[in-house]
């Protein structure tokens, strides 16, 4: 009887034992679990100058994260940086987020990535406003990069820009590009555009430049040789364009752009890239990795829908009829017109 009940007490006391441990490991799980929600991810933000479409990337992006709750201040810690077109700043900011221990790195434009990506390959990086990650030395593929690099291409069919630019201006035959040689994303699409022209009767004139003071010069060396000027998506040329635009008007020449931000400022039209959208589609992917996923698990993905745009007030400097087609679908934009 004696054993009996000391065989009940043991029993009763292993089993109190068990429930005791289990409610103790599902409080130390709870714990760690309310840990890790609280805390604080640092987000370092690299941007190589500051203008609109590049800011609109921005701006999408934290949009997007607090969107899926990561706000500014609460429990992420953005550090935004702009080297101000300067190649050794951005190198250095690059290096700075590294020792810094930065959660996660957002390099906006190629200059940019490739700091980052230089300085890192164990941070997560996430890109936007790259025109061509794998010819850019930061992806093995869009598909699966094989590196700790994903995000955004601006990447888009230029052929879209060369049958607007026909149906505006239908008589043009010479198209003058503005292209920053020190940016590979830039040469990427002047290559594509060489590509493109033939098939619309085009014939490409260009002229290369290294940073802003040289933009008035390589502008003037284009004048009277073209019909119409093409802007890609450079960040030398695009911090130009109110420069630009007030030279093409004072000759007559309109400007195709390549994104929203060169048609406010004076382009005549674009079948281009929202970057504001580019950069909200970054955040989303930022968030994958901040719960978990690698970048290499998350395809690099480019544009799916090209925003046409017509600039009013362009028009009417250059006395050129929209066409319906066109006119009847594009978004109406002023400004830029001096």
């Amino acid at each position: 009887m004696v054993a009996k009940k000391k065989v009940s007490f043991l029993i009763s006391f292993l089993l109190a034992a068990s429930v005791l441990g289990g409610c103790a490991k599902s409080a130390e799980t709870s714990s760690q679990k309310s840990a890790k929600d609280n805390k604080v991810i640092k987000i370092g933000i690299t941007q190589i100058v500051e203008h609109p479409a590049l800011d609109a990337a921005r701006k999408g992006f934290i949009e997007a994260l607090k969107s899926k709750g990561y706000e500014d201040g609460k429990n992420i810690k953005i550090d935004y940086q702009n080297a101000q077109g300067d190649m050794p700043t951005t190198q250095s900011i690059a290096k700075n987020f590294v020792s810094q221990k930065e959660d996660l790195i957002l390099a906006i434009s190629t200059p940019s990535a490739q700091a980052a990506f230089n300085a890192t390959k164990d941070i997560p990086i996430l890109i936007t406003a790259v025109t061509d990650p794998v010819k850019a030395g930061l992806a093995k593929s869009a598909e699966k990069s094989g590196t700790n690099v994903t995000g955004t291409s601006d990447n888009f069919p230029i052929g879209n820009q060369f049958e607007l630019l026909k149906k505006l201006i239908p008589n043009a035959k010479r198209v003058g590009i503005l292209y920053n040689t020190s940016e590979s994303n830039s040469e990427v699409q002047v290559e594509e555009a060489k590509k493109a022209a033939s098939s619309f009767g085009l014939e490409i004139v260009t002229a290369g430049l290294t940073n802003v003071n040289e933009v008035p010069q390589a502008l003037n060396s284009l004048i009277g040789k073209v019909d119409v000027l093409y802007i890609p998506t450079d960040n030398v040329v695009a911090s130009s364009m109110p420069i630009i635009a007030n030279e093409c008007f004072k000759k007559n020449i309109p400007i195709i752009g390549s994104e929203r931000a060169h048609v406010t400022q004076g382009a005549l039209a674009t079948s281009g890239v929202d970057f504001n959208k580019l950069g909200y589609e970054t955040g989303l992917q930022a968030v994958q990795i901040i719960e978990g996923k690698k970048p290499s698990e998350i395809p690099i993905t480019a544009p799916k829908n090209m925003e046409l745009l017509v600039n009013e007030d362009a028009a009417k400097k250059l006395n050129i009829k929209i066409p319906d087609d066109i006119n009847s679908k594009a978004e109406k934009v002023k400004g830029g017109v001096k």
